[in-house]
């Protein structure tokens, strides 16, 4: 059903196993920050990277199924109101739990409404195999009303450096920033690339795209300038529906995202310390 072309990671050791920590850190990549792209071959999932972006996104239309995305937007809807953390111009919930001051999450697994059958569907293609823990500990669900977004933000070195990223319900833009760009600061940011988010579909971003780059949502009623081409959508080749964007605009509804991510530091209430699976 899918394709796979590159590792996409960097190999981790696996901790000591008698240190008498709590915690365990998976050691950044070298070069953590200035990554080169990873050369070695393991299938063919060429066929889903985004050529025009820096090494490496990679994106899958149709990830899930119309079934799927509607029995993740039931359980998302049903979750208590206390779970939800309202922020200025979105609302999220976090599984299994936040993190804590210093970047350690506290060893629990998520839901099992979260990972089957994303995760294994996700490993069949190898994304996680080189990641410390072999496959994501921690999702967050993020609900975008029209006419809200995220400001140009990175996520930070808590996480080894991939996220994947699972759309459902209205199509959104995801806008790529230089992440130290010269500006009066009283200027709008301007995005150096666009990825088309439609729903169902499945986004991955690893490497130096992770590293290197901020990512954001412009808070809009309406994407527009969907095209191909110099200033448009990156990704517009690999679209699962070309034709539903053809008028070069989109409105907004309801759009929710889950984004899935490795946690290197984690903690085990009862002392023991956690290596790699």
């Amino acid at each position: 059903m899918f394709s796979f072309h590159r590792d996409l990671h960097v190999p981790v050791d696996n901790p000591d196993p008698s240190s008498t920590s709590s915690t365990t850190t998976a050691p950044h990549p070298p070069g953590f920050g200035t990554w080169e792209c990873p050369l070695s071959p393991v299938s063919d999932f060429n066929d889903s990277e985004i050529p025009e972006l820096p090494c490496t996104a990679y994106y899958i239309p149709n990830f899930i199924t119309v079934a799927e995305e509607q029995q993740l937007l039931n359980r998302i809807s049903n979750a208590p109101k206390p779970h939800w953390t309202h922020l200025s111009h979105r609302r999220l919930l976090t599984y299994p739990s936040a993190l804590t001051p210093s970047n350690i999450l506290l060893n629990s697994p998520l839901p099992l409404w979260l990972t089957a059958p994303y995760i294994p569907r996700m490993q069949s293609l190898n994304l996680w195999s080189r990641s410390p823990h072999g496959q994501p500990n921690h999702v967050l669900i993020n609900e975008y009303r029209p006419g809200e977004g995220i400001m140009p933000h990175e996520d930070g070195p808590a996480y080894h450096p991939m996220v994947a990223t699972i759309s459902l319900g209205s199509p959104i833009v995801l806008d790529i920033y230089e992440k130290n760009e010269m500006r009066n600061p009283e200027e709008k940011r301007i995005p150096i690339w666009r990825i088309l988010q439609e729903p169902r579909s499945l986004l991955v971003t690893t490497g130096e795209l992770y590293t290197g780059f901020l990512h954001g949502v412009e808070g809009v009623d309406v994407d527009e300038q969907l095209r191909p081409g110099q200033g448009g959508i990156a990704n517009w080749e690999l679209l699962g529906d070309q034709e539903g964007f053809v008028a070069g605009r989109s409105t907004r509804g309801m759009r929710t995202s889950l984004t899935y991510r490795d946690v290197l530091r984690v903690s085990n209430l009862g002392g023991k310390v956690l290596g790699r699976r």
